[in-house]
């Protein structure tokens, strides 16, 4: 497995995104995550957007994180937000996920950013799990999903 930083709107991406959506389709029996994103905020300095492709360089994988400061929807200065962090089915359990999440938070640390938020939900448990032994905890609810019962709200400090 080897990791590739690629833009957001690369077809890859596209095929995960629309494959992560369905997901979130299926387990919140709703309309998928409709967080507004552009491309832009996932390039670098401000952002990356990472892809784990397997050793037949499939897609297998994805991670971004995304510069937020202090705004109307919870954010503080210095925070990087995670997103899209998604692994298809067939390639759970390999490790992947945590590949990416600290592939993410040292590029988010080397690109100044303080902190490390993400918003996720009850459905997807395996996540939280994630996040939890990382070293993330539990933070006031910020975002796009912040009004949401089921959402939760994690944070980490990247000058760890």
């Amino acid at each position: 497995m080897h990791i590739r930083p690629r833009l957001y709107n690369h077809p890859d991406a596209v095929k995960l995104e629309a494959e992560v959506q369905q997901e979130y389709i299926e387990r919140y029996n709703g309309d998928g995550d409709t967080t507004p994103l552009d491309p832009a905020m996932f390039q670098p300095p401000g952002g990356l957007f990472l892809i784990a492709y397997d050793d037949q360089d499939r897609p297998v994988a994805t991670g971004a994180w995304r510069a937020q400061d202090e705004n109307d929807e919870g954010y503080s200065d210095g925070d990087a937000e995670l997103k899209r962090m998604y692994v298809v089915p067939a390639c759970r359990g390999l490790g992947l996920a945590r590949r990416i999440l600290a592939a993410l938070e040292a590029d988010a640390r080397t690109a100044g950013r303080s902190r490390m938020v993400l918003e996720t939900g009850t459905q997807q448990p395996e996540a939280i799990s994630l996040y939890t032994s990382s070293g993330y905890a539990p933070a006031k609810k910020f975002g796009h999903f912040r009004e949401y019962e089921d959402s939760r709200c994690f944070a980490k400090p990247l000058d760890l």
